[in-house]
């Protein structure tokens, strides 16, 4: 019994090696493809890239340099200033809460603009400058009509 069994043995493992070897031939393959096309786009990359370097030498040479884009007719620009925005807010009388309501925004936005944590972005620039001819009565009144 016990060379029924060896030989059983024996042969199944025969018979799993041939079939694992026809599999790993073909992952062996398909693996081999992929480093090949892998290594093909790395140089790809690296040839745009050095491409991408001698372009922009060239823009920069050929390019005049960049002036500050023109503000709107009638509107001065100017560099934000938390100690300005917190006294256009008081001005107004609201607190940051509501500030934050008529800017559309964050309390904690406001709050950090105010300390100089943080500086708003254009977007907000646009609406805080937007809100420094208003009065105490417009700003309630907009409130009123946020709430």
């Amino acid at each position: 019994m016990s060379t029924l069994s060896s030989a059983l043995k024996t042969e199944i493992s025969r018979v799993t090696r041939k079939i694992l070897r026809d599999e790993l031939l073909a992952l062996k393959k398909s693996s081999h493809a992929y480093r090949s096309e892998i290594a093909a786009l790395k140089r790809d990359v690296k040839e745009l890239r050095a491409q991408l370097r001698a372009q922009g030498k060239v823009v920069k040479k050929v390019a005049p340099p960049e002036q500050a884009p023109a503000a709107e007719p009638g509107r001065r620009t100017r560099a934000f200033s938390p100690e300005r925005f917190a006294a256009q807010r008081a001005k107004l009388g609201v607190s940051q809460a509501e500030m934050a309501k008529l800017l559309e925004c964050s309390t904690l936005s406001v709050a950090r603009w105010e300390t100089g944590k943080a500086v708003p972005r254009a977007a907000q620039a646009e609406r805080i400058a937007g809100l420094r001819g208003l009065g105490k009565r417009e700003a309630a009144q907009r409130l009123a009509a946020v709430n």
